[in-house]
């Protein structure tokens, strides 16, 4: 089931004095754990000064942590259980069937990192990566993997798309903006495993990095080992089981000049126990203009198009995105 990490990167394993000393490598046996926000979305329903109390935490969650947890959002727990069932029957499927016979028709299906030279490159995770434009490819014995995705992708475009609303209305963005730019087609769906690992201690489980969307909704498991850059140090996210997490993503950064943080972030690996999660990632069309609506601007004008092909660029460079810095002004 699990991929071959070990026989693949056997060269990297037995040389740990690759591991760089950086200090977004380092693995410690310690980190500070912290509740992420906490927003009852419940509380837009109501009166318009719990509306109001409600988008300012919202707003105040974005600035200050980047990431923030919600409930009552909209999502009915029967989709969220039956999306967790049917990722982990395609992730459990037998290696050679997941990586050889393609079986979701997608092209999608990665492990690991081939172009990886040290541990400090290498990622203990295998991932399905679902541009939404093809789940109608998810066919046969897949039948009900497609359903639960389909049931799942339309109801967290609507909570992204509610709270991305929310953030924009005081950035000067266009109030049609989503609605004509961010499709339930142009979104991505990424379903994550982290096989249990051996070398925990040296290897990451996800690399560190930031989201280029504009939110990410994340559902994840309990196990943990989400941790976030916050204050020149990793923090580690205390899991919620009622709860799903928000994100905000580096399109939400630049159209807001830095107003809103896209936060580093990476997940450990663990020694004893798989862990999976799931991230909807909110995007537009590749045409879609980015911009901040305030002015002095801190970035130069650009196309989510060309933020994707000039990270895949650097990805394959050099095994790590580039991101939004290379659009400042």
């Amino acid at each position: 089931m699990d991929p071959p990490f070990e026989e693949k990167y056997k060269s990297l394993l037995t040389n740990t004095t690759l591991l760089s000393k950086d200090k977004d490598y380092v693995i410690m046996s310690d980190y500070e754990e912290h509740e992420l926000p906490i927003i009852d979305l419940h509380r837009l329903t109501l009166s318009f000064s719990e509306r109001e109390q409600c988008v300012k935490e919202i707003r105040q969650a974005a600035r200050e942590w980047g990431f923030f947890q919600v409930v009552n959002h909209g999502i009915p727990q029967e989709i969220l259980e039956g999306i967790q069932l049917e990722q982990r029957k395609a992730f459990h499927h037998p290696f050679s069937k997941k990586a050889e016979e393609n079986i979701l028709n997608l092209p999608g299906y990665t492990w690991g990192n081939p172009a990886a030279t040290c541990l400090r490159q290498l990622s203990w995770l295998e991932v399905f990566h679902i541009p939404l434009t093809d789940i109608s490819k998810i066919s046969g014995e897949y039948k009900s993997l497609r359903e639960s995705i389909e049931a799942y992708t339309a109801t967290a475009e609507k909570l992204a798309k509610d709270l991305s609303e929310i953030l924009a209305e005081n950035l000067g963005v266009s109030s049609t903006f989503f609605q004509e730019n961010c499709l339930p087609e142009t979104s991505y769906l990424r379903m994550n495993r982290y096989p249990p690992c051996p070398f925990s201690s040296e290897v990451l489980g996800a690399l560190p990095h930031t989201d280029s969307c504009f939110v990410n909704v994340l559902n994840q498991d309990q196990i943990g080992g989400l941790q976030l850059w916050m204050n020149g140090k990793w923090i580690s996210v205390k899991p919620n089981p009622e709860a799903l997490i928000i994100n905000i993503g580096d399109l939400f950064q630049v159209a807001s000049n830095d107003v809103y943080k896209s936060i580093r972030h990476r997940v450990l690996a663990s020694k004893q126990a798989e862990r999976f999660s799931l991230a909807y990632l909110y995007c537009p069309r590749k045409d879609a203009v980015i911009e901040s609506g305030m002015k002095p601007s801190m970035y130069r004008k650009f196309t989510f198009g060309e933020l994707t092909e000039q990270n895949a660029r650097d990805v394959k460079e050099t095994g790590n995105k580039g991101g939004i810095p290379r659009f400042l002004m």
